[in-house]
Parts: C-alpha cells; structure tokens; sequence
C-alpha cells in the first residue's frame, strides 16, 4: 500500500547512510588500498542482503532465475561492483572526501544523457542548461576555485570521479531491463563480482588485513551503502505516492556529508566546494524539474 509518510521516513533513512560514507571511504582508505576495501565491503554487503532476503522470506528467489538470468548477474557483475566501486574508491584514494562526493552526484545528469540514445529519451533545453549548470560546478570544485586557469590539483582523480558516474549511470540503463527481483538482483551482481575483486586483490594487494578502524570502515561501506541503504531506497519508492518529493530528500545528501566529512575527517572545508556543490545541486533541481512536471501532468489526468 502507498503511504508517503513512510515513504519519506525510509528516504531520509537512505538519505542518512549516504550522509555518511564518504567518510567512511576516506577512513578506510587510510590503511587499505582501493581494491582491498572494495573485497572487505562487497563481502560485507553479500552477507547483509543474504541475511534481508531470509528475513524477509524470498531467498528461494535466488534459486529461481533463468541461465540467461544468472548469466545477467555475473556480467552486471562486472559493472556493479567491480568496475563502479574500483573508479569511486580509487577516486576518494585520490582526491578529498569534499572533492570526490559531489563529483560523484552529477550520475543522475549522465543517466538523462545517456538514456537519449539508449532509451530513445528526448533531449530538452533544460537538459542542456542543466548540464551546462552542473559541469560548472564540476569545474570549480576540481580546480578549487582556479577556474580561469583551469588547473587540475589531480586529474586522474577527478577522471575516477566523473568516470565513475558513467559507469552507474550505464548500470541503471541496462538495469531498466532486468527483471529480477531488485534485491535479488543486487545479490547475485555481487556475489558474482566477489570471485573477481578477490582474485584482483590477491594479485595485486594481498589477503593480509589489520583489525582496526578502515577495517571497520570498510564494513560499514558494505553494510550500509552497498546494502540496507538500496533497500531503504527501494521501500521509499514502493511506498511513494509522490516519488518526486522522496527524490528531492537527495539535495540534502551532499550538503549534510560536508559536516561530518569536517567534523569526523577534519577537512577544512574549501569556499569553491560550497561554490560548486550549489551549482551541481542546481544543476540535478534544474533537470528533476521535467520529471516534476510530467508526474503532475500524469495526476491532472487520472
């Protein structure tokens, strides 16, 4: 049943968790490299949502899917975890938690670009201003505020960074036609990513890991942003009655991680990191804006 009360209830839960794990990367990272935090969260994560399909009745699902299905998991897989993790995490190894985090929110503007050619989704001007909006913001934070000169303080960090964001963006288009369980789904992708990171990790690496806080920050990572997070998520959209106001609790996301990433990490937080996180923000209001529209239009004519 719709409820928007509860579906804002399990947004700003989500919300919350997102809050926070851009300092949980940035902790973690502290001691382990990227691909050994990637193999401590992904194996966190597949326990979790093993433990929240049992929980909630549907771990027979995993055991009903097709070859081609399974074969789906293992090469969405690929994507997510092992590739989109690999940039983000290598991106945060680079760059500021107060660099690398807003970055990574310009995915929702490359979803709306790339479903134009994927999804046969028209390009409208809004998307271009929006566009035009976010990359500026892009801009000033990866130059911190040197935007005449347009030097880059890391420019394979801000390379992950924005790579990273096509990459989700690419996950979610060929997502659009999957018809698992979402749940499910998100399971089997990393159990069958799991064997990849472990053997990258043990090539590259080593197994060998210390008991302390990356390593119990890179469990959190698994537990809370690969794991309950997407649920949380998932339960706000199947109770939304209005999903463009439970999507809107996301601009909040960015603004509330500065505090802990200042409080926790002690990052002084830059003035073009304020600067730029306001115009990627815009940017994202600017595009959600056709969504706004089309769901009023949609209500005004049932």
């Amino acid at each position: 049943m719709k409820n928007q009360k509860q579906a804002m209830l399990y947004g700003l839960g989500t919300v919350l968790l997102w809050s926070t794990v851009a300092t949980a990367f940035k902790l973690s990272l502290r001691e382990l490299a990227p691909v050994q935090m990637l193999l401590i969260a992904c194996s966190a994560s597949v326990v979790v949502m093993a433990i929240i399909l049992m929980l909630q009745g549907r771990w027979h699902l995993v055991f009903s899917l097709s070859r081609r299905q399974y074969a789906q998991s293992f090469g969405m897989g690929l994507i997510n975890p092992c590739l989109y993790y690999f940039l983000l995490f290598g991106a945060f190894d680079r760059l500021p938690a107060q660099e690398a985090q807003p970055l990574n929110y310009t995915w929702a503007l490359v979803l709306a670009y790339l479903s134009v050619p994927f999804l046969g989704h028209r390009l409208r001007k809004l998307d271009i201003v929006a566009g035009l909006v976010c990359y500026a913001g892009v801009v000033v934070i990866a130059t911190r505020g040197a935007v005449t000169s347009l030097s880059f303080e890391d420019p394979l960090g801000v390379a992950l960074a924005l790579g990273s964001t096509v990459v989700w963006a690419s996950y979610w288009i060929i997502a659009t036609r999957d018809t698992r369980d979402p749940v499910v789904g998100l399971f089997l992708n990393f159990l069958c990513g799991l064997p990849v990171i472990l053997m990258i990790c043990w090539w590259t690496e080593g197994l060998t890991f210390s008991i302390g806080t990356s390593l119990a920050a890179a469990v959190y990572v698994g537990v809370f942003e690969m794991g309950i997070a997407f649920v949380l998520w998932s339960y706000a959209m199947k109770k939304a009655e209005n999903t463009s106001k439970v999507s809107n609790l996301i601009f909040i996301s960015p603004f509330l991680s500065l505090v802990f990433i200042y409080f926790i990490l002690d990052e002084q937080i830059l003035h073009s990191t304020y600067i730029g996180l306001v115009l990627i923000m815009m940017g994202l209001w600017i595009q959600q804006k056709k969504v706004k529209v089309r769901e009023e239009a949609l209500t005004l004519g049932s």
